[in-house]
């Protein structure tokens, strides 16, 4: 019997999958929205049988394809929702602002549009993209895959990260995604774009599973791609799986710098996409007095106004009101010890439409190196600690982004080398820049390819 509930079903190899175990998705207030189904381990298994089994499309096809889905993405009803609709839903769901979503989408579209040249951009200089170019007469390295098959287990925080996985299919895999419950709504929109574009029912699925079949797609596949957090990325550091782990994206002013000249900069890569994302500013390290610059930031991520996700002037990201608590109660008991220059009392504020908005929290420490700093919560959240050159690079480590003022071009040639800061931005750029064809935690595509030498008569 129908439920009157939006219906997500599986998109196996052989079309749509509408299976027995379904469970329910509900929004930020508790209210039930979309009936998602579950895929057993066998139906899993079958499916990345089929797509080992499936042909590619050639390139020029599959670029084609691609920028036609980004069209159909975001002008199109897909699956039964406008793209209106489709917004708004992903907005109440997943508690992230409309105006975040909407920005999210623009950006996953950019990337199926541009999707040749971002794919081209990991290709070393000294190599060609296809046997059959002229090089290869004299002798050259081609860009080929490792494998066939790419697996992704899809982030539910924010739509941002399903431009990522599109690099696959357009060099060539077959692409296996399983969604997050939390947020099924962009990946079912968006491999089913991909199937209205061209893409076989065998070259891209979604197999949303429970936990017992998640590691079967895995095992299915070539390389994978997983997001979660340090326990992720301990679990496959090193691995043919690729884990995406917290960004611990981080500010650094020396001395020179008036942070007043830069304040929009930080404040926004603290609060912006409601600062969910791993690119967004989780420490501030000042050279010099943090205090002024703690007080400044609090006064000013103070006025943002707490309002329901779809509302399109909303900023803040909103939860249920039980995880948003949760969230509060994790974060008063690190905070112990530290001067709170905003949040202290709690950050949650509940809507009286249901669900609970996550304001932001400002906290003083007394050193750069204090344990706080690495913690990263899904809201905007930022520690300010002092920083002196005797310090060094250690208190900047681990850091998806790095945003540093400074004029010590030592200093910079340092945070280059350091291995475990993926990205440097120098001056007033904030955090969260990014755009089609530049790294984000390395190119995709260093992980997907290799190199072979090839030579022909």
């Amino acid at each position: 019997m129908s439920t009157g509930l939006m219906e997500l079903d599986a998109l196996g190899p052989r079309g749509t999958f509408r299976s027995r175990n379904r469970t329910v998705v509900t929004d930020v207030a508790g209210t039930p929205v979309a009936e998602l189904g579950l895929v057993p381990k066998l139906f899993v298994s079958r499916a990345m049988t089929a797509l080992h089994r499936a042909e590619s499309l050639p390139a020029a096809e599959r670029y084609a394809a691609l920028a036609r889905a980004a069209r159909i993405f975001t002008g199109e009803v897909v699956a039964g929702l406008s793209f209106d609709a489709y917004e708004h839903t992903v907005s109440r769901v997943s508690g992230v602002p409309r105006s975040v979503v909407r920005a999210a989408t623009a950006a996953i579209a950019e990337a199926a549009e541009r999707a040749e040249y971002c794919a081209r951009q990991p290709r070393p200089a000294g190599a060609v993209g296809d046997w059959r170019d002229p090089a290869t007469r004299q002798g050259s390295a081609v860009w080929t895959r490792r494998g066939n098959v790419f697996a992704v287990h899809a982030a539910g925080n924010h739509p941002g990260p399903h431009s990522l996985w599109l690099e696959a299919l357009a060099l060539g895999y077959r692409v296996a995604v399983r969604p997050s419950r939390r947020e099924p709504f962009t990946p079912h929109r968006l491999i089913s774009a991909l199937r209205l574009a061209g893409f076989g029912d065998d070259q891209v699925v979604l197999l949303p599973t429970d936990h017992d079949a998640a590691d079967e797609i895995l095992r299915g596949a070539d390389l994978g791609l997983v997001y979660g957090g340090d326990d992720v990325v301990r679990k496959y550091a090193g691995s043919d799986v690729l884990p995406q782990g917290p960004g611990r994206s981080k500010i650094l002013l020396t001395a020179g710098t008036d942070w007043r000249d830069h304040l929009d900069t930080i404040v926004d890569s603290v609060s912006h996409q409601g600062g969910v994302a791993c690119i967004n500013a989780t420490t501030v390290l000042v050279e010099g007095d943090p205090a002024p610059l703690a007080a400044a930031m609090a006064k000013r991520l103070d006025g943002i106004p707490s309002l329901p996700p779809e509302d399109e002037k909303a900023v803040l990201a909103v939860q249920p009101v039980d995880s948003a608590r949760a969230v509060e109660r994790y974060l008063l008991a690190q905070a112990k010890g530290t001067v709170a220059h905003l949040g202290g009392d709690g950050v949650v504020e509940e809507l009286p439409g249901g669900g609970a908005v996550l304001r932001p929290a400002v906290h003083e420490l007394d050193r750069p190196d204090a344990p706080q700093a690495g913690v990263e919560l899904p809201f905007p959240c930022v520690w300010v600690a002092p920083w002196t050159p005797a310090d060094g690079i250690g208190p900047l480590r681990n850091s998806l982004v790095l945003t540093a003022f400074t004029d010590d071009e030592k200093l910079v040639d340092a945070l280059l080398d350091e291995p475990t800061i993926s990205n440097v931005h120098l001056g007033d750029h904030p955090t969260y820049w990014m755009r089609p064809g530049v790294p984000h935690d390395g190119y995709l595509g260093e992980f997907l390819m290799r190199t072979k030498t090839v030579i022909r008569d």
